[in-house]
């Protein structure tokens, strides 16, 4: 890779002088019905938000009308949208022949440069936007931006290079997630069945098993580590992570170890924990303390983190914008109580399904961030080329 690089000679130019067209845009009137839904897509900054180079498919779309009667402009398929308002510098590349707002800008560029080379180089400025409530650039600062041109061979082979980086990347990302994905069906699968059980088995409500704590904690034993608040319980059934604040309650509801902690607001996020400390809880964190000797806790924990369960807690619910769980009709929700050596054994082929499951979801984001820092790395190495001395 540095022998690619090695004695070659680059150009430093101006935006504005490898364009051939710095082309703005604008929102045709939301008054005029004829102006919308038409074929044409219509692209805003919000459009921009996607993972692939290029822009195809927008949110919006206008006739030949509200074309024609805006301050919008057709940008040519190939062409480099940048978006100088909200997210000043976010770049990609037309799929299509889109229109453009008022925030974005259309950058047709000349022979010397390659679109998709660009389109790297870009990526890797940090932009200076002004504003407090809406970051901005101008057009002017866009074509001052200084980009280096080395000969168009170097420009292709870059874009191989980086092109290559990305699509491994998104191969690796798409293979892990597609590994959590049937490893989660699985362990669904498997919990669904070891929790069905025929008539011989008794079936007894939450109440008559366990109770909200009664127990309180104050505010000076707890920390960020065993402080549970409805914001640092992870949902989808992934437990806790630590508190980046406090509360300034005086008492909190004391939980144990082996206790359940679950999410009281919008049950739908399916917000639960199995404790593994002492600590303290805030009124938006229902507190379960296991009282029945014959059932065990994490059998327990398992009952109550079944999506049968969540289905229940949200039918039960009560508000509709911040839903929150009925206390009374949880504790009414009743589910069967195998033997005790059942429990175990029910527990212990779960437990091993979800330390599996756990292990994937947590090295999936850890092994993406090295893959996109290595991304990273190669990408500035090809694009870091050294500016010749000012005279």
């Amino acid at each position: 890779m540095e022998k690619l690089l090695e004695g070659v000679e680059v150009e430093w130019k101006p935006l504005g002088e490898v364009l051939i067209a710095n082309i703005g845009g604008g929102t045709p009137s939301k008054a005029e019905q004829t102006y919308w839904s038409g074929k044409i897509p219509w692209a805003s900054v919000g459009d921009l938000s996607i993972e692939n180079a290029f822009v195809e498919q927008t949110r919006n779309h206008i006739t030949d009308e509200g074309l024609k009667k805006s301050s919008s402009n057709l940008i040519p398929k190939g062409s480099l949208i940048v978006a100088i308002k909200i997210s000043p510098g976010k770049v990609k590349i037309a799929g299509s022949d889109i229109a453009i707002n008022q925030d974005l800008r259309g950058l047709i560029v000349k022979d010397c440069i390659l679109n998709k080379y660009l389109y790297y180089y870009l990526n890797i400025i940090s932009f200076v936007g002004n504003g407090t409530i809406v970051k901005s650039v101008t057009s002017k600062y866009l074509e001052k931006i200084e980009i280096p041109i080395p000969p168009l061979r170097i420009q292709d082979k870059i874009v191989q290079i980086l092109d290559t980086f990305t699509a491994l990347t998104a191969e690796l990302t798409a293979e892990l997630t597609a590994e959590l994905t049937a490893r989660k069906k699985q362990y669904n699968y498997y919990r669904e069945k070891l929790l069905q059980f025929g008539p011989e088995v008794e079936w007894k409500t939450l109440g008559e098993v366990a109770e909200y704590s009664k127990g309180r904690t104050k505010l000076v034993e707890v920390d960020n580590t065993n402080y549970v608040g409805v914001d640092n319980l992870i949902q989808n059934k992934l437990g806790k992570t630590n508190s980046d604040k406090l509360p300034k309650s005086v008492t909190l509801a004391k939980y144990d170890k082996e206790d359940i902690l679950i999410g009281n607001i919008r049950p739908y996020l399916k917000k639960i924990w199995y404790s593994d400390r002492f600590g303290g809880a805030n009124g938006d964190v229902l507190v379960i303390h296991k009282v029945d000797k014959l059932v065990i806790s994490r059998y327990l924990y398992y009952i109550l983190s079944d999506d049968r369960f969540f289905s229940y807690n949200m039918n039960y619910s009560k508000g509709a914008k911040m839903p929150r769980g009925n206390k009374d009709k949880i504790m009414e929700y009743s589910f069967p109580i195998p033997s005790l050596s059942e429990q175990e054994r029910i527990v212990s082929i779960l437990d091993k399904f979800d330390a599996l499951t756990h292990s994937i979801s947590e090295g999936l984001p850890r092994e993406i961030e090295l893959r996109q820092k290595q991304y990273e790395y190669y990408r500035d190495m090809l694009l870091n080329f050294p500016k010749p001395p000012k005279a």
